[in-house]
């Protein structure tokens, strides 16, 4: 993988962590459940996020130490495989507290901030 490439995915990382971030705000926990669309798209950006993560090379990992590259793919992984026991929760969590951190170092390795 060039780092052409992984430019492009820490980019799709970003960009898809922003969008759940923004979909999120304004509304609340309770809206997960009561609106399956919102819970389904959430669900999806975060997956987008994870996927892109698994495709960064391991060099690339390296030079962004702060971004916690094993719980962000597994999260994905989670998410797709136990797309039956998803934890609302957590997810709404995760875009609530870690998203927002996520996206400041993605903006960092990007040459953003």
């Amino acid at each position: 993988m060039t780092r052409h490439d992984d430019a492009i995915r820490l980019r799709h990382m970003l960009d898809y962590a922003a969008e759940a971030v923004e979909m999120a705000r304004g509304r609340c926990r309770a809206d997960l459940e009561g609106d399956r669309q919102f819970c389904l798209a959430l669900t999806h950006l975060v997956e987008i996020v994870g996927e892109a993560a698994a495709h960064v090379s391991a060099e690339e990992r390296d030079r962004h130490r702060a971004i916690p590259w094993v719980g962000v793919v597994g999260l994905r992984n989670r998410l797709v495989h136990g797309y039956d026991k998803v934890d609302l929760q957590i997810l709404w969590d995760i875009v609530q507290y870690d998203l927002p951190a996520l996206i400041v170092e993605l903006r960092k390795g990007l040459g953003m901030s």
